[in-house]
């Protein structure tokens, strides 16, 4: 068994060669972790304000998000004036990205995918390339040290309640404790060191509950839009129907259109956190990966958040589409044919 191993790992000039660059780097990661100081992986649930005194809507995710449309837009046009009566090159790769989206677009809407083509297309891309952008060197790990705000006045007698609202959660000594308002600013917070609070320059949109949930909110008001274009008025009959041949059925018909309603914000919840928790997850794991050894062992993590943003990606344009041909059958006539 022992020397099986020793062949495995060292029977060739090309298995040393890779033996020892895989040694080379472990030593390395020990050495990093130990000579270097490394910072704590920068955890937030939002996008941060990218300048300390300017617009605060500006945020690394909306900045992140505008170079993402920017490089979705060059790759459009790029192909638009590449094209050819020979394909060749990128135009061979996007006329492949199209054929296969427009298939499975085919193969769920039928006659309507060329009119649902177009959106959930580019939904698939936008969400694609926000995913693979947190993957991206130096994406969360640039930014700027904002100086932090020292709070040292203490509440006015009988005003409590504004204490309490101004505690701040602080890491002391490895545990999470709840810091009084008056020794706040002593408590040394995970996310911080003595330069300020560190801000990222870029943050993956997919990585930002307010971006799932706006992408969310936008397809969801598009599925209401599609079944009133094909149906009229009569689409809101599932939302509210009180037919019936009895006064028990009339019932249950209404009580079926309140979950109808219920199901529709229910979907912008389960679109806004799928997308979010999933991504934002990945790149915890990527960054304490890194965090604990610096080379090899985030590789696979790395193979892994790729799959997964391919498949995000692809799930929310599938259920999109779904949902976009769901709105276009009549529950009128399903209901006659039962």
């Amino acid at each position: 068994m022992g020397k099986k191993i020793v062949d495995f790992l060292w029977g060739s000039t090309q298995r040393k060669v890779w033996t020892s660059l895989i040694v080379i780097l472990m030593l390395a990661s020990f050495v990093t972790k130990l000579v270097l100081p490394v910072p704590p992986p920068h955890v937030a649930l939002s996008g941060e304000p990218i300048f300390s005194t300017g617009p605060q809507w500006f945020t690394n995710s909306v900045l992140t998000t505008i170079i993402v449309d920017i490089i979705l837009l060059l790759l459009a046009l790029l192909t638009r004036f590449s094209l050819k009566e020979v394909p060749s090159g990128l135009q061979n790769v996007m006329e492949a990205v199209v054929e296969a989206l427009y298939g499975l677009a085919e193969s769920v809407a039928g006659k309507n995918a060329s009119k649902f083509f177009p959106w959930v297309a580019t939904i698939f891309l936008f969400v694609i390339v926000s995913n693979w952008s947190g993957l991206i060197p130096g994406v969360g790990s640039i930014g700027f040290y904002h100086p932090t705000e020292a709070h040292s006045e203490e509440a006015p007698a009988g005003e409590s309640h504004g204490a309490l609202l101004n505690g701040q959660l602080a890491m002391v000594g490895g545990s999470i404790m709840l810091a009084a308002p008056g020794n706040a600013q002593h408590a040394p917070a995970a996310a911080e060191s003595e330069h300020g609070k560190f801000v990222p320059l870029f943050r993956a949109p997919s990585a930002d509950l307010n971006v799932t949930f706006a992408l969310a909110i936008a397809t969801m008001v598009m599925v209401q839009i599609w079944g009133v274009r094909h149906l009229g008025g009569a689409y809101f009959r599932k939302f509210f129907n009180w037919s019936g041949p009895n006064a028990f059925m009339k019932g249950i018909n209404a009580f079926v259109g309140i979950l109808e309603l219920i199901s529709e914000f229910a979907r912008i919840i389960a679109f806004g956190f799928r997308l979010f928790g999933n991504i934002f997850a990945g790149e915890i794991v990527l960054a304490t990966m890194a965090f604990l050894f610096a080379f090899l062992l985030p590789i696979p993590f790395y193979a892994l958040e790729v799959f997964v943003g391919f498949v995000q990606a692809l799930v929310f344009m599938m259920l999109a589409l779904v949902f976009f041909q769901m709105s276009t059958i009549s529950h009128g006539s399903h209901d006659e044919h039962h």
